[in-house]
């Protein structure tokens, strides 16, 4: 029912206010604020790739505690993504991301102080739950907060300066690895980690709760709060004439229910994604978490394989800011066809690779191409569902890709010893499939208003 006591700007639907807005400071400000706490989570995600050769040179544990060691943070990240994913539809998005941060931060500085492998892999897995949904909460919350003429771009900004983080891990990885200053090497890059994150967990203080979340759950009063203090900055950056919105009845407020996601109206989009992310994350994570060992089993030296790892990581901005540059340009479902098949194309080329500058050249192709796979994907999977239950569906779905991922680095491990090409038959299989199942039941989203999507 609507307030009596609001003005009919405030009538309207805050999905109409939030669209009607010119894109300007507060929202690079929002921007800014979610993508640095998405870049912690990006270094203690492929931090590990960069440790594991260490680990494994020093002794510290086996080629197969290493698999298990990465499974084990999957693990914790499936739990983190579902309980934090529906938590976030239930308690809000603001209050997940705090807690997530907190989570992380404590348990991979417990990982940086491990005595042994097996107290690691617990410190991994408990970590993976702080980490599990951090990306949905951002994905879930750029998408509400953005108009829709622009939000696959916001949410390919944060995948950029995620990503940026993978080369500042590789180079910390090179720089500190071989040293054993007061404490081992790779112990200092996961204090590093765990520090920054709590620096962001301060900075995040200051984000508003999404206020179609507000809304969708009755909570009005607070939802036009928020509103008005967007539209108060907003107005005070780009001018006072702010366009009109559409005054339009309120939303119906129904609680979200998983149950729902297999009901009629969503089971197509669940199943999908259930799918896709059970298979893409094997060619992701295949290439990203291994690489390095990769290089070990080819007969390259620990240090061959930190250098080649830093050049290859390089690249990894540059996969994002593609996405940036195309996601609207191009529709979101296109892409996430094409590119896991440059993904599997190029993936079959790795083992052939000899010489230093062939390795790089190939590794830094795979990295492009998954990367910015990811930006689009990560674009594309939150439009799919309402926002009662965006959070839920995208946490639901996606855990599967970190039991996928817990299962395919086993797998990997144990692949290994049939050489590095029945890995990249295995990955690249995955991504071929992946790109079928988009191509069959994908739908468009570019632009489209989300209360329009959920229909």
């Amino acid at each position: 029912m609507s307030n009596p006591n609001v003005s009919p700007i405030a009538m309207a639907a805050v999905s109409a206010r939030l669209e009607r807005l010119p894109v300007c400071g507060f929202h690079r400000r929002f921007i800014t604020l979610i993508s640095l706490g998405g870049w912690f989570d990006f270094f203690d995600i492929f931090m590990m790739a960069y440790l594991g050769a260490a680990l494994q040179q020093s002794g510290f544990m086996t080629r197969e505690e290493f698999g298990i060691t990465l499974a084990a943070g999957f693990v914790g990240m499936f739990f983190g993504t579902v309980l934090f994913g529906m938590g976030s539809d239930r308690f809000g998005r603001r209050p997940a991301f705090i807690f997530m941060l907190l989570i992380y931060s404590l348990f991979t500085l417990m990982g940086a102080f491990a005595p042994n492998a097996h107290w690691l892999m617990a410190a991994r897995l408990l970590a993976g739950v702080g980490i599990g949904a951090e990306l949905v909460v951002i994905d879930t919350y750029v998408t509400e907060m953005m108009p829709s003429r622009v939000r696959g771009r916001y949410v390919a900004i944060t995948q950029l300066v995620g990503f940026s983080a993978i080369p500042v891990v590789a180079f910390l990885s090179k720089l500190l690895v071989p040293t054993h200053w007061l404490l081992d090497g790779w112990r200092w890059v996961m204090i590093i980690g765990a520090a920054g994150a709590v620096f962001v967990w301060y900075l995040r203080r200051a984000l508003p709760e999404s206020p179609r979340w507000l809304e969708g759950q009755g909570r009005h009063e607070e939802a036009e709060a928020v509103m008005e203090k967007i539209e108060y900055q907003v107005a005070s950056e780009a001018g006072p004439l702010l366009p009109t919105p559409l005054v339009a009845s309120a939303p119906v407020i129904e609680k979200g229910r998983i149950a729902e996601l297999l009901q009629p109206a969503y089971r197509s989009r669940t199943l999908l994604m259930l799918g896709f992310h059970l298979l893409q994350t094997i060619g992701i994570y295949g290439f990203a978490n291994w690489a390095p060992t990769f290089l070990l089993s080819q007969g390259k030296t620990l240090g061959q394989s930190l250098e080649y790892g830093f050049w290859i990581a390089l690249v990894s901005p540059i996969g994002p800011l593609l996405g940036l540059l195309t996601t609207e340009l191009f529709q979101r479902r296109t892409a996430l066809v094409v590119l896991p098949l440059l993904i599997a194309a190029t993936g079959f080329l790795f083992p052939f690779a000899i010489s230093g500058l062939m390795v790089i050249g190939v590794g830094a192709a795979i990295t492009i191409f998954c990367y910015w796979f990811s930006a689009v994907l990560h674009a594309y999977q939150a439009e799919l569902f309402p926002t009662r239950l965006r959070a839920t569906g995208v946490g639901f779905t996606y855990s599967l890709s970190r039991l996928s991922a817990a299962f395919s680095s086993v797998i990997i491990g144990a692949l290994l010893s049939h050489g590095v090409m029945a890995v990249f038959i295995f990955t690249g299989g995955a991504m071929v499939l992946c790109a079928l199942l988009v191509a069959v039941w994908g739908p468009k989203t570019n632009a489209v208003i989300l209360e329009k999507l959920s229909e």
